[in-house]
């Protein structure tokens, strides 16, 4: 049997014990997972379509893994301009293990996370970091970071609950700090050794 589901915008064809990287999901390894948006099912030539979903229809899923995807690099330069811009991403991915697919209500043989557990999970996560960022911030006056090439609103206000909050902080970041960054954030190091080289010139 197998079944078309839907998660994170994507559309993905699964059947039993089949290894899946989707769209971040909060849970921890080892839970279980329910996606209630399943688009058909069938084995075989008896295919069954929603609209847009099966009624009573839910794949189970258990979490192996949390990771990230590669880095995607978006380069955008202007002719005559000397005007550049790079931004990269790396979208934080689920891999997990179908486990099974049921019909017509049928109950889960493992139970699945409550839905308000993983966000609770996910809000006391949010809190620990929020509490104990990665660098300790200096006094004075922020710098603008936005100023950086590469680093835009989002990603500035990003560096800025970690700590880094001045350009002579990213200008001094030591290759172990952007290791450390690579890993708690979505930045990957060519993107942060690129906004040290900037901050270098800006902090003098």
């Amino acid at each position: 049997m197998f079944a078309v589901i839907k998660t994170g915008g994507k559309q993905y064809r699964v059947a039993a014990n089949d290894l899946l990287k989707i769209e971040k999901v909060e849970a921890n390894v080892g839970d279980i997972v329910e996606i209630g948006h399943v688009l058909a099912h069938g084995e075989g030539e008896n295919v069954t379509f929603g609209a847009p979903f099966v009624e009573g229809a839910l794949v189970t899923a258990e979490v192996v893994e949390q990771g990230k995807n590669r880095t995607v690099i978006a380069f955008k330069k202007r002719r005559r301009q000397n005007s550049r811009r790079k931004i990269g991403h790396r979208q934080l991915l689920t891999t997990v293990r179908i486990s099974e697919i049921l019909l017509d209500g049928a109950k889960p043989s493992k139970k699945a996370e409550g839905k308000s557990a993983p966000k609770k999970a996910a809000k006391a996560a949010e809190t620990t970091e929020a509490a104990a960022p990665l660098f300790k911030a200096p006094k004075g006056e922020p710098d603008d970071l936005t100023v950086i090439k590469g680093i835009g609103p989002v990603a500035a206000k990003d560096l800025n609950e970690q700590g880094i909050i001045t350009f002579a902080q990213l200008a001094k970041l030591s290759d172990k700090d952007v290791a450390k960054i690579d890993e708690h954030m979505p930045f990957s190091a060519d993107q942060i050794k690129d906004w040290r080289e900037q901050a270098k010139e800006l902090a003098k």
